[in-house]
């Protein structure tokens, strides 16, 4: 098992950063995900860490030891990418054995090595197959077989579902996280597919453009974004965002967006003191409400709802996602799928008032997120 670690690691293809001042810390025995969108740096970040790329500026070290000019093949990190990169003319059994005479090992030690491997991910009847005869979750338990035989410090994964479908993803995700468990070695894993990430990870980092925007815990990363790219990159359907703005007047402060107000409406709340900070009589904020947290009425329930109108209905089964006309905004909201509405229908909203946040309309940070003990009401415009 290893801790792995990349102090302010730059990697740079001509006058493209793939990789920007990045620092990153996996802890020994962790599964740990990598989340981002195409061209975020993810592959370079694996890359470096096993040593097919080096540095332009940084260290990549390996429990505590720099490892930039260490071989690949010396690092003891095994890598799974996204093709799986099979050898077809081989049996499965071979694939498995391979890295193991690479690396010299006594023919004697390879049978019970590879025996142990295809036990563990219940293989143990396509050893005499070629890669060709298997299906998709199988040339994938095959690759992965290939990577633990050996027992390496720590094991790299490369988008290793992308090519399947929806559900030997899931059977896959699934048997990802057990073998992680019973081997209890160390795990990163890139996907640009959050529910991989939130569903599989220990902890969790976000990249965008070569940078890291955010790492910690998946339910951490969900519930308190740092920014508004994590915001929309976490959570399906990602947060709405409504433009705000901020209205100082004899020491009240509201947040007036076209369809509605918000308010405090406790004293001392920390908000004030947050909005406080944004100088001038009236400045713009991000208020932010991810779809789930916002309940749809027929008729209004409360003098703080506030009318809208459905634009669009997408039924998904074990839910119904609303894309709403909300005053110069949509936005959308889910509902369970017992509830009817229809297209054009007037409705009514409420957002939950311990589950919003403020977001800086340049920076894009948050500054703010409301809880039980302090939150913002809305009143009708």
């Amino acid at each position: 098992m290893a801790d792995l670690r990349l102090d302010n690691v730059t990697k740079r293809f001509g006058e493209i950063e793939a990789v920007k001042q990045l620092d990153l810390e996996v802890k020994d025995g962790e599964f740990f995900c990598v989340l981002g969108p195409p061209g975020a740096g993810k592959t370079t970040t694996l890359r470096l860490i096993v040593g097919l790329e080096r540095p332009d500026e940084g260290d990549v070290l390996i429990d505590g030891v720099v490892v930039n000019d260490v071989y690949p093949g010396e690092r003891d990190i095994s890598m799974i990418f996204q093709n799986l990169a099979l050898y077809p003319n081989k049996t499965v059994y071979e694939n498995i054995a391979f890295p193991l005479r690479e690396r010299k090992v006594p023919k004697d030690q390879i049978d019970p090595m590879v025996q142990e491997a295809a036990n563990i991910l219940h293989i143990e009847q396509l050893l005499d197959r070629k890669p060709g005869k298997l299906s998709g979750g199988e040339r994938q338990r095959v690759a992965i077989g290939r990577a633990i035989v050996r027992r390496p410090k720590a094991y790299l994964m490369d988008e290793p579902l992308a090519n399947l479908d929806a559900r030997l993803r899931l059977e896959m995700r699934i048997e990802l996280k057990r073998l992680q468990q019973d081997l209890g070695q160390t795990l990163i894993y890139v996907t640009h597919d959050q529910i991989e990430a939130l569903s599989m990870a220990d902890r969790l980092a976000v990249m965008n453009e070569g940078e890291v925007q955010q790492v910690d815990v998946p339910d951490t990363i969900y519930r308190h974004p740092n920014n508004t790219f994590v915001a929309t990159v976490v959570g399906s359907p990602p947060m709405n965002f409504l433009n705000c703005d901020i209205v100082r007047q004899n020491g009240n402060v509201r947040l007036r967006h076209t369809a509605c107000i918000f308010e405090t409406t406790k004293a001392g709340d920390p908000l004030v003191a947050a909005l406080q900070e944004h100088d001038g009589e009236e400045h713009r904020a991000l208020l932010g409400v991810r779809p789930e947290d916002i309940r749809v009425y027929d008729q209004a329930p409360s003098d703080t709802s506030f009318p809208a109108r459905v634009s669009v209905v997408e039924p998904l089964g074990q839910e119904t996602i609303l894309d709403l006309d909300f005053g110069d905004d949509i936005i959308k909201a889910t509902i369970p799928p017992t509830q009817k509405v229809s297209e054009h229908q007037p409705v009514y909203l409420t957002f939950d008032p311990a589950k919003l946040h403020l977001f800086d309309i340049d920076s894009r940070k948050r500054f703010y997120s409301s809880d039980k003990q302090a939150a913002l009401s809305a009143v009708t415009s």
